[in-house]
């Protein structure tokens, strides 16, 4: 990727390998190699490790971890055919070390404390706020593996109703949407997990706009509005969250 491209972010480097139409196509919510770029920051993954790439979409982020951490993948998404993920596997040379499945996050089908590592961009939002279910996930991780999510939210809370520049962009799904205090206290009171890292993306939400742009520029992007309300919010309340915990030694 040359430093023209649209896509291309000096923050993002491994990122960078990778051919923009390929992460446009492939992405269904913002760029989720970046993403899993900003995470794998503070996640230390060793070759060989098992990790579990939860709610991994069309599974760029699976192939992704493989290509760059020479980690084993599970692939795993409940909406997209696995016969698809797999064809892209393959086209990018690992099938030896990705392996997609169908399922649903509150039903399992993997042995307790199977994974080394259990990732989740994007998409723990879907479920995750639920009090018990990190109760549910920490079971398939080793004593001592990791859990780390990235996730759309809030820099900070609404004072009363939903900000005005926001109120076209906040869809039914974004109440699910909390600030990184909200997360952090979720899995801290557990007592499951030792959070090691719970902090934002800084420039989140100019991330976002980017992609947003880049999304606009080839005609794949499905809420054109968005990027108004962004521009306008200009990071006051929408960003990204990263929270990485260890599971305690029990």
């Amino acid at each position: 990727m040359k430093k023209t491209d649209i896509l291309y972010h000096k923050d993002f480097p491994l990122s960078n390998k990778y051919d923009s139409k390929w992460i446009l196509d492939n992405s269904m919510g913002p760029n989720v190699l970046w993403l899993t770029e900003w995470l794998c920051e503070k996640v230390e993954l060793k070759p060989g490790m098992k990790v579990l790439d939860l709610g991994c979409g069309k599974a760029i982020s699976s192939i992704f971890l493989a290509k760059e951490f020479n980690v084993k993948v599970w692939a795993y998404d409940l909406w997209i055919d696995p016969t698809e993920n797999w064809n892209r596997v393959k086209e990018k040379g690992v099938e030896d070390k990705v392996f997609p499945i169908r399922g649903d996050a509150r039903n399992m089908p993997f042995a307790e404390k199977f994974f080394d590592a259990i990732i989740c961009i994007d998409s723990y939002i879907y479920f995750g706020t639920d009090d018990l279910y990190l109760n549910y996930l920490q079971k398939f991780v080793r004593p001592g593996g990791i859990i780390g999510i990235v996730v759309p939210g809030l820099m900070k809370e609404f004072e009363k109703d939903i900000p005005e520049h926001l109120k076209d962009f906040w869809g039914q799904d974004c109440w699910s949407w909390h600030t990184v205090d909200w997360w952090k206290k979720l899995w801290d009171r557990t007592g499951l997990v030792e959070i090691k890292v719970a902090d934002t993306l800084s420039n989140g939400c100019n991330l976002y706009i980017k992609w947003k742009e880049a999304q606009d520029t080839i005609g794949k992007n499905p809420w054109p509005d968005d990027l108004i309300a962004l521009r306008k919010d200009a990071g006051e309340y929408v960003g990204f969250i990263r929270l990485v915990a260890n599971k305690v030694m029990i």
